[in-house]
C-alpha cells in the first residue's frame, strides 16, 4: 500500500460515525444493498446490520467495494439486532407510516441510532415495529405512499450527516484505533486479508507509511500456502 493511499484511507476513517447505524431487515435485491452500502459510506456510517433467516451472502463487487469499507453485522433473527442496539443505549428508528410517525427530520440524529428498514414489498416485521423508539416517514405529496428503501435510506442518513456536521461530530475521529487498523489490512492488502482467515493468523498491524510491522514468523506462515512456498510476498 501506497503512502498515499494509507492517508487517503486515514481520513476516511477519521470521518466515520460508530454510533450510527443502518439495519436491513430482509432486505436482499442487490441493487438495494448495493446502494445502500455507497450511502451508509458516503455519510460515514460505518456499521451495517443485516437481518437474514437463511443463508445469504452480499455478492463480491455488488456495492463497487463499499462493503470493504464498512463493518458488516450479520443476524439470524430481528431480536439479535434489536439486542445489540439496545445493549448499546441507541435509540431504534424504523420507516412505518403510523399513528405515532413523525417527521424524519425531527429526529435527534446526534444521538447514537440505528435506523431499520423493512423487506422491500412487506416492510418491516410487527416485531421490529413494537421494539421501536419511533417510527419516521418521508412526507410524500403524490400517488405513492414510498420510495425504493435505497431512496429513503439516503434521504434519511443525509439529515443524519446534515445534524451531526452542525453539532461538530465529523471534525475529530471517533473511531478506535484496533478498528482502523483492521480497515487499513484489510483495504489495503486483500490478499494477505484472505490469506489470514485461511490460515487462522491475526492481522499485523499497518504503520504510518502504511507497510505492514510483522514478525518473521508471520512472514513464513505467509509464504506457505497448502503446503505449498509461495515466494512473492516479501517481508517489509
Amino acid at each position: 500500500m501506497t503512502p498515499e493511499r494509507y492517508q487517503r484511507i486515514r481520513k476516511m476513517l477519521a470521518l466515520r460515525q460508530p454510533d450510527l447505524a443502518v439495519c436491513l431487515e430482509k432486505v436482499h435485491k442487490p441493487h438495494n444493498l448495493a446502494a445502500i452500502m455507497r450511502n451508509c459510506d458516503a455519510v460515514g456510517a460505518h456499521n451495517l446490520h443485516v437481518i437474514w433467516n437463511t443463508r445469504h451472502q452480499i455478492r463480491s463487487g455488488t456495492s463497487v467495494g463499499s462493503q470493504n469499507w464498512l463493518k458488516l453485522h450479520t443476524h439470524a433473527d430481528t431480536s439479535s439486532a434489536i439486542d445489540a442496539f439496545n445493549e448499546q443505549n441507541m435509540q431504534i428508528l424504523v420507516t412505518h407510516l403510523s399513528d405515532k410517525s413523525v417527521d424524519f427530520r425531527d429526529i435527534d440524529y446526534c444521538r447514537p441510532t440505528a435506523i431499520l428498514f423493512g423487506q422491500e414489498k412487506y416492510g418491516a416485521t410487527d416485531q421490529a415495529l413494537e421494539a421501536a423508539h419511533q417510527h419516521i416517514v418521508i412526507p410524500m405529496q403524490g400517488m405513492v405512499q414510498s420510495l425504493n428503501v435505497s431512496v429513503a435510506g439516503a434521504l434519511v442518513l443525509y439529515e443524519a450527516q446534515r445534524q451531526r456536521q452542525q453539532a461538530g461530530l465529523y471534525e475529530k475521529p471517533r473511531l478506535d484505533e484496533a478498528e482502523c487498523q483492521r480497515i487499513l489490512f484489510e483495504g489495503g492488502y486483500p490478499r494477505l486479508k484472505t490469506l489470514c482467515r485461511v490460515k487462522g493468523l491475526e492481522y499485523p498491524e499497518v504503520d504510518e507509511q502504511g507497510q505492514i510491522r510483522a514478525s518473521q514468523s508471520w512472514w513464513q506462515r505467509m509464504r506457505e500456502h497448502k503446503g505449498k512456498r509461495t515466494s512473492n510476498l516479501k517481508v517489509i
